[in-house]
Formats: C-alpha cells, sequence, structure tokens
C-alpha cells in the first residue's frame, strides 16, 4: 500500500520515516504494529508488551550491567548473547565495554556480568587495562552488596590460562562482592560452556531482580539480522586466489589470499576479521588412528571417527589436557610423571602437534578415549586485508602459513595449512565475520593516521588505505612496514608506492631485519622519526599497531612512550598516563595476536 502525503495528516518527513519502518515487515510484525499504534492513540502512552517487567525492574534499581574486554571480538559476542538472553527475560541490561566505562560508577553497580579474554602472557585487553588496573589500585571502592559473576575466555595451552578473568573475579570478592553464577573459565571451543553460564546468569538475574519473562510470543517483533551466516552458521565460500607474495628465497611463507562472499550478505568494516574453519589433513588423521589403534568408521557425533577427526576437532595445536587424559586413559607411567610438572609438560608441547604426542606414546585408545582427550577445533581469525568499497562481495587476507620441521617430520599449521596447500582455487572453504570495534578508522575521515604493521600485520592497513582512497581522502596517513629483505619480502610494495604516488599515503617508512649487519625494526623507525610521530600526536592522530603481541608490540609500545617522553617533555609516568589516555580516546588501538 502506497502512503499518500495528500490524504495524510503526516508531514513528508513523517510518512517516508513510516513507510521505511514497515518495510519488510511480515504480516504478523504488521498486525502488532497496528494494535500497538492503536493502544496509543487512545491511552496516549501504552506500554509495549514486554516492557512493564523492565520498567518495574528499573523503578527498583536492579539492572544487569554486562561488562566486556575483548581484544578479537570473542567477548563482545559472548556478551551480546547474554544481552538478548536478558532482554527476552524482561530483565534490563547494559552491554560496555570496558574500555567506554568509567570505573568509578563501579560503585553504584548492584548486579554484574563480566566477559573477558586474556592475551599474551596472562594481560588483559586493551579495552579492559584501565578497568583492571583500577580494581587493583588504591582508588577501587568496596562492593559490599555488589552480586557478579565472571565468565574468562583463554586458551589452555598458554600457561596463564583466562588469567584475566581470574584476576577480576578476585578483585571483585576482595572488594566485598558476592559471586551469586561461579566463575567458568573456557577453552577455545567454549561455546557450550557459554551458553550454560548464561543459562545460569539469566535464571539467577531473573530471581535477583523479582522479573517476569516476557511473554514468549513477544519474540516475533526481534529485529532481523543483516546476514544469517555467523560463527555457528558458516558460509561455504569460494576461494578464489591463493598466491604467494614473498619471493622464492624468503625465510617466509606469505600468501595473498581472495575469498568470495557473493549470495552471503555478509558485511565487514576495515579493522575486521575473518574467520576461518579449516579442515585437517586427511593423512595426519589415518596416521593418529593407526597409532592409537581406533576405528575410523566409528561413529562419533552422528557421523564417522574419521570425518569428525578432520572436521571437528584440534590436531594441529597440543595442550596439557590431551597428555593429561591420555595419561589417565592409558596409565603410562612416563606420561603421568610428565604431567605432574608444569613447566617440563609446556616445553614438551611446545613444538609438538597431536600426531608428535602420539608418535612418542602410541597408547592404544578406545573411541571415546580418544575423543575424550581432544578438544574441539576453533576457527582461526585473520585480519581483513580489503575494504568493500573497493573489492565488493569479496575478502582478501594476508596468511604467514605456519611450517617448520621438528622431530623428523614437516609441520603445517591448521588453517594456513588448509588454505595454502590443501585448498585448492575454486574450493570451498567456511567462513564468519568476526566484528571488531576497537579497531577503526577515525570517525572523522580527515583524522591523521599513523599505522605500524610489520609482516603480516600489513593486513588491516591494506583495508584502511582502500576505504581511505574509495572516500577521497588524501594524505594525513603515515605506514611504518617491517620484514627480513626488501627484496623478498616487502608485501603489497606495487600497491603502497601506488598509494604513495597518488597521494593517499603520505609517509612510509620501512625497515628491513636483514638487509645489513645490524638489525633494524619498526620500533627502530619510530624511534628515528619521534619528533614528526610526536607532532602528528599532538594534531590529533590516531595510532594503529598489528601483529606479533609478545614482542612486536611491547617493543613498539615502548618506543611510543619514548617518543612521547623525549619529544613531548613528559615524565615516565606522565607519558604512561598520555598513552592511557588516547586509549580512552580510542586513538591508540591494537590488533595483535
Amino acid at each position: 500500500m502506497q502512503l499518500n502525503g495528500l490524504s495524510s495528516p503526516l508531514s513528508d518527513q513523517q510518512l517516508s520515516l513510516l513507510q521505511q519502518a514497515l518495510a519488510g515487515m511480515t504480516p504478523l510484525q504488521l498486525s502488532w504494529v497496528s494494535g500497538y499504534l492503536s493502544a496509543l492513540s487512545h491511552a496516549g502512552s501504552p506500554q509495549i508488551a514486554g516492557q512493564a517487567p523492565a520498567a518495574a525492574a528499573e523503578a527498583d534499581g536492579a539492572r544487569l550491567t554486562i561488562l566486556f574486554g575483548s581484544q578479537t571480538g570473542n567477548a563482545h559476542g559472548v556478551a551480546k548473547q547474554l544481552k538478548e538472553k536478558a532482554d527476552s527475560a524482561g530483565i534490563p541490561a547494559d552491554v560496555i565495554s570496558m574500555g567506554d566505562y568509567k570505573p568509578n560508577k563501579l560503585k553504584n553497580e548492584k548486579l554484574l556480568a563480566i566477559v573477558a579474554s586474556t592475551h599474551g602472557e596472562g594481560e588483559p585487553p586493551d579495552d579492559a587495562e584501565e578497568l583492571h588496573g583500577f580494581l587493583v589500585g588504591k582508588k577501587a571502592p568496596k562492593l559490599a552488596g555488589a552480586r557478579y559473576s565472571v565468565l574468562g575466555l583463554g586458551d589452555s595451552s598458554y600457561e596463564f590460562f583466562c588469567q584475566t578473568g581470574k584476576d577480576f573475579d578476585e578483585r571483585l570478592s576482595k572488594l566485598g562482592a558476592e559471586s551469586f553464577v561461579p566463575r567458568v573459565d573456557c577453552d577455545v571451543d567454549y561455546d557450550d560452556a557459554v551458553a550454560s553460564w548464561i543459562e545460569q546468569v539469566v535464571a539467577e538475574a531473573k530471581a535477583l531482580t523479582s522479573v517476569v519473562a516476557a511473554p514468549a510470543a513477544n519474540a516475533a517483533v526481534a529485529a532481523p539480522v543483516a546476514s544469517q551466516y555467523n560463527k555457528k552458521n558458516p558460509f561455504s565460500a569460494n576461494l578464489l586466489t591463493n598466491q604467494k607474495i614473498t619471493g622464492r628465497d624468503s625465510i617466509k611463507d606469505i600468501r595473498h589470499i581472495e575469498i568470495d562472499l557473493e549470495g552471503s550478505d555478509l558485511q565487514y568494516q576495515p579493522g575486521d576479521a575473518l574467520g576461518v574453519w579449516f579442515e585437517n589433513d586427511e593423512a595426519l588423521v589415518d596416521e593418529l588412528l593407526a597409532l592409537v589403534k581406533a576405528d575410523g568408521n566409528a561413529e562419533v557425533d552422528g557421523k564417522p571417527l574419521r570425518q569428525a577427526l578432520i572436521e571437528d576437532y584440534e590436531l594441529t595445536l597440543s595442550y596439557p589436557g590431551f597428555i593429561k587424559a591420555v595419561a589417565e586413559a592409558s596409565g603410562d607411567k612416563v606420561l603421568t610423571e610428565l604431567t605432574a610438572d608444569a613447566g617440563k609438560l609446556r616445553d614438551y608441547i611446545a613444538d609438538r602437534q597431536i600426531i608428535d604426542i602420539v608418535r612418542d606414546y602410541p597408547i592404544e585408545l578406545t573411541t571415546e578415549q580418544l575423543v575424550g582427550a581432544l578438544r574441539k577445533m576453533a576457527p582461526r581469525l585473520y585480519s581483513i586485508a580489503s575494504s568493500q568499497a573497493e573489492v565488493d562481495e569479496e575478502v582478501h587476507l594476508t596468511v604467514g602459513v605456519v611450517r617448520y620441521d621438528a622431530h623428523g617430520s614437516e609441520h603445517l599449521g591448521g588453517a594456513s595449512g588448509f588454505l595454502s596447500e590443501r585448498l585448492e582455487e575454486g574450493g570451498d572453504v567456511k567462513v564468519f565475520i568476526e566484528h571488531n570495534n576497537n579497531f577503526r578508522l577515525p570517525e572523522s575521515p580527515e583524522t591523521p593516521i599513523i599505522m605500524v604493521g610489520p609482516g603480516t600485520g600489513v593486513a588491516p592497513f591494506r583495508a584502511f588505505m582502500q576505504q581511505r582512497e574509495a572516500d577521497g581522502i588524501e594524505g594525513n596517513s603515515w605506514m611504518f612496514f617491517g620484514n627480513p629483505h626488501f627484496t623478498q619480502d616487502f608485501l603489497y610494495q606495487v600497491e603502497w608506492q601506488g598509494y604513495l604516488k597518488s597521494g593517499v599515503l603520505e609517509r612510509l617508512d620501512v625497515a628491513w631485519s636483514r638487509d645489513q649487519a645490524e638489525k633494524v625494526y619498526v620500533q627502530d623507525r619510530i624511534l628515528e622519526q619521534g619528533a614528526a610521530l610526536y607532532q602528528w600526536l599532538d594534531k590529533g592522530a590516531h595510532f594503529y599497531v598489528c601483529g606479533d603481541a609478545n614482542h612486536m608490540a611491547k617493543d613498539v609500545h615502548q618506543a611510543l612512550q619514548t617518543v612521547i617522553q623525549q619529544h613531548g617533555g613528559k615524565s615516565e609516568e606522565e607519558a604512561q598516563q598520555y598513552l592511557t589516555d588516547l586509549r580512552k580516546a580510542k586513538r591508540y588501538q591494537r590488533d595483535v595476536y
């Protein structure tokens, strides 16, 4: 039905807004809206169905505050899941990034849910640093009367598993808050644990706030999702291009990957990541089955064991839990002794894949024992190296192939080996978009940006440049890139030189660590250009870092602090505060791994 402005009491602008709101609604949704508007005309200001419980709860001051600290977006995703469940139960809830949360508001919280990831050596994600530091500092308030629950995300392969979540739990408890659902520490295959935690949190929060759940019928008016594809329902995309972009003599094997998203309706922004569900090497799976003497045709989760091992279980990353489970199942004394020494255990698994452990200890296992010892596969996240303003329904990646010799055989990474060696062009790969709101171009396109992305860390900055070119932005952009050799490892060299020539890129500083006797890295170039770099920061530039978290990102951070001290005339403490202020203003963002 076409609304006619001549016969309507609405203005043209109101008519336009109404048409936009009604477009695409189902008959059921239109019927609900009709009833709501009718009630509005008679009662003046009726409650929307399902809001009364929330209003009652708000009157009592009982809101569930969901805080997330996320490096790659996983914690944010869990926080949104909890918010959706709380909404459907009629529980008033807010989802807030720890980076946007004012720590002094903690003293007013009555009901708190924390979702926090851990990266590096037990460190909080960038957006959680301030709140984490506040809780351990002298200004942290007493929190008697507050209730909380913590969910930590981590990887048990690392020594400080879920350390950030543990820190929040410990500090909140010491400050007098009471846990209403015990902390849950999630490994990389966290879906089931997250679902259980969310169910418990919602049930307890409902009881604590005396909130009556919203009628199930109102679920029909939920906002539609832009794309049906996500982590749990990935899109089967087509591999268009697999091109090696390092030279024949390079010590690195880096691939430029192009994937077709046509038909998916998947949308992404520069700074987002692509989640890749890969398949394990069939030869590796067959060897594993032979070594443990398991029947590949035995049924697991509704499919043959061999197929399940190819598609669903982690085989290329080792973790202490596998050895402990195998030691318990087999009773092997050597393995049991190894599990008793955490340091020796981590040293042992450092460069070993699951197949190496089974080669060392070829113990017969039942199907149940093998599957019970393994953990579910986790998708790999790759920083997206393209902008849809440039490539439309494609997505590009810059993939460093994990390849090394150890224990008498060559090893390949799970996802990188799949994308580079086993998946042929034209083949299908299951993907989804992982949004990363902690790594975004400035809201104002003209704002200066400084990008530090050595090696595969160059990926998101290629997307940044494509976006700025599409937006017609010239200058105010500065790139620091580094790799071993100029002739072998200058990734996307022609593109960077093109951006310089067109003026989209204003400055480019490169560091070739092996082209001279003394090694030179991006942090050295930052120190060399310190005076100019500080001037850029002083006029409002945003500073971005992408790449290795354990070494590069820390060295760049220290170099940046030194620049601020030397060229800003600041003390060490003042420089640290300057960096903290940059982070709070979202002018210092990192995508590190």
